[in-house]
């Protein structure tokens, strides 16, 4: 059985496509993620990382090329078919929370699942239960995201993100907001993730020190890989 997550062949994005100003963004990027990765993608501004990670998230689509999840080829599917291929087998963590701030914490790492089920049974509630306290918070359960910490928000984010059970997690910045021991905790708890959840993960970033702690760092420079060390 193949240990591929997802393969990038021949990616390309432009913008106003067919107008005066088209501009190309990524040029044919090829790319393979498995199971084991623990990778960073780093770039300067401008570099197309974010258009990059959307597209990989499926929540844009490239101009040509394809974006293969699971081996299932995406770029024939309608959007509810990428909507469901992307709830089963992609997590988000963003540099911002974006956590439900009248919610618990707990009922904000249920939501993917009630997504999925609508209300949540005991069995969900047993997992949300279960992932907070794999992120250090089962006893902060109760509260709401205003009465955490910013480390402790972009936490129950990592949980949340993993209510689904993904194969792969795609952070973006997601320390960039924090101070320099919650991002190294929050970094800490990647690699947990990665090695007792069978999570890759794909860490944007900017911090030198995180990429150098990486398996692989990937450099992006004006919408090319350079290099995938």
């Amino acid at each position: 059985m193949s240990n591929e997550i997802m393969r990038l062949k021949a990616l390309k994005k432009s913008y106003n496509i067919g107008m005066p100003n088209e501009v190309e963004v990524l040029h044919g990027i090829n790319l393979t993620l498995s199971v084991d990765d623990f990778t960073a993608l780093v770039g300067p501004s401008g570099s197309g990382k974010s258009t990059l990670l959307n597209i990989m998230g499926l929540l844009d689509q490239p101009t040509s090329g394809e974006l293969y999840l699971h081996g299932q080829a995406t770029s024939a599917m309608d959007d509810l078919e990428r909507t469901q291929l992307r709830g089963r087998a992609l997590g988000f963590v963003f540099q911002f929370h974006h956590l439900i701030q009248a919610f618990s914490a707990l009922d904000n790492v249920l939501m993917p699942l009630m997504l999925h089920q609508g209300k949540p049974d005991n069995e969900a509630r047993d997992r949300a239960r279960a992932l907070l306290a794999a992120v250090g918070l089962e006893k902060l359960s109760d509260r709401r995201p205003n009465q955490l910490s910013g480390g402790q928000q972009q936490r129950v984010a990592i949980a949340r993100a993993l209510a689904t059970n993904p194969a792969l997690l795609l952070a973006d910045e997601p320390t960039g907001n924090l101070d320099s021991k919650s991002a190294e905790e929050v970094f800490a708890l990647f690699r947990k993730i990665q090695s007792e959840h069978d999570c890759a993960v794909l860490l944007v970033t900017h911090d030198p020190r995180l990429s150098a702690q990486c398996d692989r760092t990937i450099n992006l420079v004006d919408g090319r890989i350079v290099d995938a060390l």
